[in-house]
């Protein structure tokens, strides 16, 4: 008798095109929500080498796709915001959709991390990812203040496993 696993049902829209241009504000967090990207200390973030690493393969997205730019983001102990802007594409340019982005992100990043000095191999990322398409300058300037302030509201924040 053939395994059954349980349908898994996907967060993302199912009539919207994840290629198209537009502004993106998603949200990926380790697995098992381990702080390992580095900890907060008063109201700063201390990034710590895995920190470092993911900063760099999420700079990597904008230098290895054309029609991907960078808006505001930030790394924190256990999870990354950030706001992609997906632009018109060349004619004959082959665009990934978003999920296949962050699915590029997600492997650079922990291909890296493995490869760090005495780190052994473990699941660094949780599954999905959660986002949200921006549909508005209004909503895109929350984002941004969401993403900028994230840092001073850890002690409030469900990702911080001490508010569990």
């Amino acid at each position: 008798m053939p395994l059954s696993y349980p349908q898994r049902h996907s967060p993302r829209l199912t009539t919207y095109g994840y290629r198209q241009p537009g502004v993106y504000f998603v949200t990926l967090c380790a697995a098992h929500r381990t702080c390992r990207f580095g900890r907060i200390e008063g109201h700063e973030m201390v990034i710590s080498a895995q920190g470092h690493i993911v900063q760099a393969a999420w700079c990597w997205l904008q230098e290895q796709y054309p029609y991907v730019e960078l808006d505001t983001w930030v790394t924190m102990p256990n999870h990354v915001h950030g706001l992609l802007l997906l632009t018109p594409s060349q004619e004959g340019e082959r665009t990934k959709p978003l999920g296949q982005l962050i699915g590029a992100f997600k492997t650079i990043s922990t291909k890296l991390i493995h490869a760090l000095p005495g780190h052994e191999t473990v699941i660094i990322w949780q599954r999905d990812f959660y986002e949200r398409v921006i549909r508005s300058e209004e909503e895109l300037d929350r984002a941004r203040t969401y993403i900028t302030q994230n840092v001073l509201q850890w002690a409030l924040d469900h990702e911080n496993p001490d508010c569990r």
